[in-house]
């Protein structure tokens, strides 16, 4: 694959397409709407961008996102001179949405994931950095972007999200010093906190106290763990992500060091999300194909939830608890 410079395939592409990934997070609807707005910003030109899945409410406070359009509103023939990635650790992270970074003749890939191995002819991908919109920033110091209010709000709710509030490990010297410069660029933290942390519905409270009620426990109470069935989620009848920070909870209790959640997708499928204060969960889910951070990572199970329960425990036990 031919490794290309991003200054000038921004100018010679006429369309530009920004994808994030699947169960959109913060990280990368922020990173989405700065990228877009600096490219708009710095060479007139403005990229369109594609969600694979809903906005979660929490995230509507950014104004831009009501430029997203779903995957199904987009033509499948067309042809995009230049495809940017935000945050997709793996392209199945963007599911049927392949086929456009696929034939894309720029290819383009920002994120943050130790793991992320597939090609591109523009690669950022930054292991260290606590987050993309973390890795964007540097981008454009780097080329010489300026950063107005509004791409310093999306930033800085990239950043704030994936650190969990400036708490987790993945918080350095170096992201409290760019929430700094995205402070004085007009990022204001109280209010992008308060959409992000405390607009919570008394639907998503009462949810996760029912999940939390009926956690499981091993080694210990050292291994902590929740199963979200489908019927679950439906009992609470929401549109939003209602298992958003569950595993989080988790984790912060103080005999727990690594928690996950298991989360229905199908019979017999379950997405995995897995959270830890000291061992490397990465190598946990990479197990099962899966991946992400030390602390942080994540995978898909095709077995009974009882089974991926008992898989997931014999795995973590192997590491030093």
């Amino acid at each position: 694959m031919e490794y290309l410079n991003l200054d000038d395939s921004i100018k010679l592409s006429k369309n530009i397409l920004i994808i994030s990934h699947v169960n959109p997070d913060g990280d990368t609807l922020g990173s989405m709407v700065a990228m877009r707005d600096l490219i708009y910003k710095q060479y007139k030109k403005k990229p369109e961008m594609m969600l694979i899945s809903k906005i979660p409410k929490m995230y509507e406070f950014l104004n831009e996102l009501k430029d997203a359009k779903h995957f199904s509103q987009f033509d499948n023939s067309m042809v995009y001179d230049m495809v940017i990635l935000v945050d997709v650790a793996a392209l199945d992270r963007i599911c049927d949405a392949q086929i456009f970074y696929e034939k894309a003749k720029i290819k383009v890939a920002i994120d943050h994931h130790k793991t992320n191995n597939y090609d591109a002819n523009i690669k950022f991908v930054k292991g260290e950095a606590s987050s993309t919109g973390e890795v964007i920033y540097e981008i454009a110091q780097n080329h010489g972007w300026s950063i107005d209010d509004k791409i310093a709000e999306a930033l800085y709710t990239a950043i704030l999200t994936d650190t969990g509030g400036f708490r987790f490990d993945n918080t350095s010297a170096l992201t409290l010093k760019i929430a700094s410069k995205l402070v004085e660029a007009g990022a204001k933290p109280q209010w992008i906190y308060k959409n992000c942390y405390e607009m919570k519905s008394k639907n998503f409270i009462m949810f996760q106290a029912y999940c939390l009620n009926k956690a499981g426990f091993a080694e210990n109470d050292k291994i902590a763990y929740i199963t979200v069935y489908k019927k679950d989620l439906e009992k609470f009848a929401s549109e939003d992500d209602l298992t958003e920070g569950l595993v989080e909870k988790l984790r912060s209790m103080d005999s727990t060091e690594v928690a996950f959640l298991l989360k229905e997708i199908d019979n017999k499928m379950f997405k995995v999300s897995m959270r830890s204060k000291n061992i490397d969960v990465a190598e946990v889910t990479a197990v099962f194909n899966g991946g992400g951070h030390k602390f942080a990572a994540g995978c898909v199970l095709k077995y009974s939830a009882d089974e991926c329960v008992k898989k997931l425990l014999t795995e973590i036990k192997k590491q030093d608890l």
